[in-house]
């Protein structure tokens, strides 16, 4: 197979399921963590490697691979390599245009990437994916092709669920990385901290699953994934241990995935499941949701100023509050945008450079304050 993000939480985990399954892996491609890398080029013998960035080529061992460099090597790897099955955990908008070129080279999309979907769901509406998401993956298992009412999903709450309310918005990148349930990489645990994750998964399960009748709980275990309300009046929920091994094996290989135990079975008996709404005091990005669903393409807008403030707020230049800020301050810029207009990856590409360039303004101006 072909592994982009081999180096991150969800690449380590997927290349221990594909060992269990014996799927060899063709193609790896990673970004700065080279140790890594070269442990897993020594232990897996990829035919190609790409990483981020040239300059880092001489840390590489030495092997009988071929090596590409930078986003179009990605894309470069991609058409060359014969393997049909490509898992895409690539984070942030990065992993896009992957996405359309396994597409278009008909390979099997194992999606691990949200900005695909939040950025141009539209446009792969009817594609032939995957999902890795745990609650994406818990829909997927129970809707059984019944007719659906409602799409439920859930919340850890982050590391700000039970945090005192006011000391939120000065919070610091290592009090927001303190993620209860998850071990994750930086990003998406600072996403789920300010609630931006799971608008992004509401938005990945509108085009997923056709439905806009979506909505999101914190359930405080992560022990339940995702619920489904059917048009008879039943609803069925997901629940498994935390652990990403079983929507990954599930993707790599349903057949084998059903038949082999990936993950400790929960003690049914010691279960505490409760379900809360969204405080959005506490989570003020929450806001956002039904504006999401109505226009999906917003999601251009939410990433794309999100990945801008997490960048700052990684670098200490701002704190944890200013992050919702400068999304908020950007839905309310460009809601007058003609989003219709957006309808290839041109026009996409070219509509997040520009909401990239307002945010950063903006946060300049405040960081100035």
């Amino acid at each position: 197979m072909i592994l982009l993000g081999s180096t991150g939480s969800i690449g380590t985990n997927a290349l221990e399921v594909a060992s269990h399954f014996d799927i060899p892996i063709e193609s790896l491609c990673a970004g700065k963590n080279i140790t890594l890398l070269n442990q897993q080029i020594a232990h897996y013998a990829p035919k190609n490697v790409c990483i981020a960035d040239k300059n880092d080529a001489h840390k590489l061992i030495n092997g009988n691979y071929k090596l590409f460099f930078g986003s179009e090597g990605i894309l470069e790897m991609i058409e060359s390599s014969h393997s049909h099955l490509l898992l895409n955990a690539l984070v942030g908008f990065a992993g896009l245009k992957p996405s359309f070129k396994a597409l278009q080279c008909n390979k099997k999309l194992a999606l691990a990437n949200k900005e695909s979907l939040v950025n141009a769901g539209w446009l792969l509406q009817n594609a032939d994916i995957t999902p890795i998401d745990s609650e994406h993956f818990g829909l997927w298992y129970l809707q059984n092709n019944r007719p659906i009412t409602k799409l439920y999903i859930t919340a850890s709450g982050g590391a700000f669920r039970d945090y005192p309310l006011d000391k939120i918005a000065l919070a610091t990148p290592q009090e927001a990385l303190k993620h209860p349930n998850w071990q994750m990489g930086h990003k998406i645990t600072i996403d789920s901290a300010s609630m931006a994750n799971k608008l992004f998964e509401i938005l990945e399960a509108r085009w997923l699953f056709d439905i806009e009748s979506i909505d999101a709980f914190i359930e405080p275990s992560s022990s339940m994934h995702a619920l489904i309300e059917f048009a008879d009046g039943s609803i069925t929920a997901h629940i498994s241990t935390p652990d990403m091994k079983l929507p990954i094996a599930y993707a790599l290989d349903k057949d084998k995935a059903a038949q082999m135990p990936f993950i400790q079975p929960l003690d049914i008996q010691s279960l505490c499941l409760a379900l809360k709404n969204i405080d959005t005091l506490r989570y003020p990005l929450w806001n956002l949701k039904d504006t999401l669903l109505h226009t999906p393409q917003k999601g251009i807008v939410l990433n794309a100023s999100n990945e801008i403030a997490i960048e700052a707020f990684l670098a200490q230049k701002i704190p944890f509050g200013h992050i919702s800020a400068l999304i908020l301050a950007m839905m309310e810029y460009f809601d007058s945008f003609e989003f219709a207009s957006l309808c290839d990856l041109e026009s996409i590409q070219s509509f997040d450079n520009q909401v990239r360039a307002v945010s950063s303004q903006w946060l300049e101006r405040k960081i100035k304050e």
